[in-house]
């Protein structure tokens, strides 16, 4: 079938694509940009390295602007979909464990006739994110907003030794492992699903100490070639 997968640039929209990938073709990635940083539905760190993901793909892109008001954004990601209805015959996304994320986006698809894949859903997130690496997915964490994660966190690669520690910041803080509850962030610079990499070349943490949270913003990248 002909799929367009909604994607962030974390690690679950993209590695669901991927798994989309093997069984059917992802005809276009669709990123949502939020004016609002705390959306109920859309990741916000460097979305705007959507674009660039999709020509790492080579792979059509349709970008929609959102205010990110709650429910309002939902009209808006439905006029994005809705724009490729009659072009692919379902909607691939990242959701793990957000029944609020997966039944809207359900919800739309149904109403567009469209069918809704979510690869990930109730997987165990230690689970698909070694299997993510051992797949040759490259991740780093741009983003984090639940103590004790601090801004040492940022910028970096996500491992066996950065997923033993979230298994054990679960077991003390109820962080989720997979960052579904928007404890951190992350961006995917390859994967199989790239023709070319991401290279940073430039980034910025950016900090702010009364709500212990921030982000990496990438002020300079490049899409290189693979060895």
């Amino acid at each position: 079938m002909k799929l367009a997968a909604l994607v962030s640039g974390g690690k679950d929209s993209l590695y669901a694509a991927y798994l989309a990938s093997k069984e059917h073709s992802i005809e276009y990635i669709i990123s949502m940009v939020s004016e609002n940083p705390e959306s109920y539905m859309f990741h916000n760190p460097n979305i705007r390295l959507v674009r660039d993901i999709a020509k790492a793909m080579n792979i059509e892109h349709i970008e929609k602007k959102t205010k990110g008001e709650k429910e309002e954004e939902l009209k808006d990601l439905e006029e994005a979909i809705a724009s490729v209805k009659d072009k692919v015959d379902g909607i691939v996304t990242g959701a793990v464990a957000s029944n609020y994320q997966k039944k809207r986006i359900d919800s739309i698809c149904k109403s567009l006739g469209l069918l809704s894949f979510a690869p990930l859903w109730h997987m165990a997130p230690e689970q698909y994110m070694r299997e993510a690496i051992l797949d040759g997915f490259e991740m780093i964490i741009v983003g984090v907003a639940a103590p004790p994660l601090d801004e040492s966190w940022l910028g970096r690669q996500i491992d066996g030794d950065v997923i033993r520690e979230l298994m054990l910041l679960n077991k003390k803080h109820g962080i989720h492992v997979g960052g579904e509850g928007g404890e951190y962030e992350s961006l995917v610079l390859d994967c199989p699903l790239f023709e070319k990499r991401i290279r940073v070349l430039e980034s910025e943490k950016i900090w702010d100490s009364k709500t212990r949270s921030g982000h990496l913003n990438v002020r300079e990248m490049e899409l290189i070639n693979k060895n």
